[in-house]
């Protein structure tokens, strides 16, 4: 694991970085760590008892080895509100914010003892936090997570948007900031979400530098082929960038 922090710490930013499932890094110049549900634990098949929720992707990171600033949980399933990391990373300082529809965890938790270190957002909130930029935006992902949110940070003149976990909504194209540098999109195909012939419709809408899939390889039962994805981007001639778990990519 240890091995992976220092990746982080030691490469100059503006950077992303990925940990698997729909989890993300994002380091800017002057060092600062911003989290996007991050997947860190098994706590999902551990609460779920589903064996297609069996973790499939190796740890690469514990919850307390770096210092976030900023940590966001898009909404709260917990493979995105990681219900055993999320308070080791808020006793390290990190100001957490989450989808108002996070209250019930974060009540189950405890955690209401962190005070101000928590904060409940909703599409049309903006915040600035350190370096980082901050837009929730519109979000579908149905009536189990109604209150799901999307991010688009800004970040040394670089703007990266998280879809979060959602359908494929063009209608709602016109809400996110241009240009975009980075596009982070599902491909998973399932409860909810967008597969990977959604997920190159919105980068054509949207033009970003770079595509990154997200949200396969990490449970059985999540789906999504990321060869579908490959020949999809390979055949449009769209840019993308497959993420290794673990790898850094340099925002330019």
């Amino acid at each position: 694991m240890r091995d992976f922090a220092l990746t982080v710490l030691n490469t100059r930013g503006p950077a992303l970085f990925s940990t698997g499932q729909a989890g993300f890094i994002i380091k800017s110049g002057n060092g600062q760590l911003m989290a996007i549900d991050l997947y860190l634990s098994d706590c999902v098949e551990r609460l779920e008892g589903h064996k297609g929720f069996k973790r499939l992707l190796p740890h690469i990171l514990s919850a307390g080895e770096l210092p976030f600033d900023v940590v966001v949980c898009t909404h709260p399933h917990r493979d995105h509100f990681d219900v055993d990391a999320v308070p080791q990373m808020l006793d390290r300082g990190a100001r957490l914010y989450c989808s108002v529809d996070c209250e019930k965890l974060v009540h189950q938790l405890q955690l209401e003892y962190y005070g101000e270190q928590i904060n409940y957002v909703k599409p049309g909130d903006h915040i600035k936090e350190g370096d980082f930029d901050i837009t929730f935006v519109n979000c579908d992902h149905g009536t189990g997570a109604p209150d799901a949110v999307g991010v688009v940070v800004k970040v040394d003149g670089r703007t990266i948007y998280e879809v979060g976990d959602s359908c494929l909504r063009l209608d709602r194209a016109g809400e996110i900031p241009q240009p975009v540098d980075v596009l982070i999109a599902p491909i998973n195909g399932m409860y909810g979400n967008m597969d990977s012939s959604d997920a190159v419709k919105l980068a054509e809408e949207l033009h970003p530098s770079v595509t990154v899939p997200c949200h396969y390889g990490m449970f059985a039962s999540h789906g999504g082929d990321i060869k579908v994805f490959y020949d999809l981007t390979a055949e449009k001639q769209i840019p993308s960038l497959i993420m290794q778990q673990g790898e850094a990519y340099r925002i330019n």
